[in-house]
């Protein structure tokens, strides 16, 4: 899985955000920038799309800037690579046919798999919290699994017997 440089830096600037929590005062989008060596107009951006999901509050005028929306420990991996970068799939396949009716051979097998695949990515992600992220910043937490590759998907019942053919 390739996660885009959007995903990337919205991990970051809310990564900064729980490091530097000082519950309700905002944090200033320059702040951020200079913390993370993000790009101050990009980050902006990546900041209004993680407000739209709920991730962030905003607060206008002096002394304005961002805060988290929620507790760390209820932002995942997942709902910040989703707020910047769409639902997380493993492709643009669309949905497997039901009862059979696929158009070229191979065809639901292939889409039902793809799906399956998607549906592990949001696991993986959903795994790490935005509060794990803090504690292996700080020292504390457990060690992140790396994953280079995705690994085989076991396949199901239904799902083994249509690939054995």
């Amino acid at each position: 899985m390739k996660v885009s440089t959007r995903g990337d830096y919205a991990s970051r600037a809310l990564l900064s955000l729980a490091l530097h929590d000082s519950s309700d005062v905002p944090t200033s989008v320059r702040d951020i920038a200079e913390r993370t060596g993000l790009p101050q107009p990009y980050l902006e951006q990546i900041l209004l799309a993680l407000k739209g999901a709920g991730l962030v509050r905003s607060k206008r005028g002096v002394g304005g800037g961002y805060v988290l929306a929620r507790s760390p420990e209820t932002i995942t991996l997942a709902q910040i690579v989703s707020a910047v970068d769409g639902p997380i799939v493993a492709g643009e396949f669309g949905e497997p046919h039901a009862d059979g009716a696929c158009d070229h051979e191979g065809q639901c097998v292939l889409l039902a798999f793809w799906a399956e695949v998607g549906e592990k990515r949001r696991q993986h992600l959903s795994s790490f919290t935005l509060a794990d992220m803090v504690l292996k910043v700080q020292g504390s937490g457990p060690a992140a699994a790396v994953v280079d590759d995705e690994p085989p998907v076991a396949l199901s019942g239904a799902m083994a017997r249509s690939s054995a053919r």
